[in-house]
């Protein structure tokens, strides 16, 4: 996962570090960071990322949120809370999403690379946003280590 870091112009995270360990290693790391902070978050990581992110990168505007609500009618709902997005990221189920919704908004979920939860492997997406557009959008698995046992 460094190593898809170290290669980034942008790193991109939903929400849920737990750590603010993390956040400060990610800030260190990552050439650019964009994040929001999740429902596994606290106080210390609430006090410095906000709920949601805005930002243009490549001509692509973008929004980062965590929490989207249930799956039935996410695209609509997404669509009108986010109005001035062309792609919105977006966490909380740790489930890889890649839908359009009517009017265009592309919808993101990169799942996640340190916690599956239901998912047969670790999960991200890389992407890039060029003149306006997002391209190359790719989700990459990575499977959990075997135990041994």
């Amino acid at each position: 996962m460094w190593d898809a870091v170290d290669a980034a112009d942008v790193v991109v995270h939903a929400g849920d570090w737990v750590s603010v360990d993390l956040l400060d290693a990610l800030e260190a790391r990552a050439r650019r960071l964009v994040g929001v902070y999740g429902n596994n978050d606290g106080p210390p990581l609430r006090a410095r990322l906000p709920e949601v992110a805005r930002v243009e990168l490549g001509g692509v505007r973008f929004a980062v949120v965590h929490e989207t609500g249930a799956a039935a009618g996410r695209e609509r709902r997404c669509a009108a809370a986010y109005p001035d997005a062309d792609v919105l990221v977006f966490g909380h189920s740790h489930i890889p999403w890649d839908t359009v919704a009517p009017g265009g908004l592309r919808l993101l979920n990169p799942g996640s690379p340190t916690d599956r939860r239901r998912q047969p492997t670790f999960t991200w997406i890389t992407a890039e946003a060029v003149d306006g557009r997002l391209t190359a959008v790719d989700l990459h698995h990575l499977a959990p280590a075997r135990s041994g046992r």
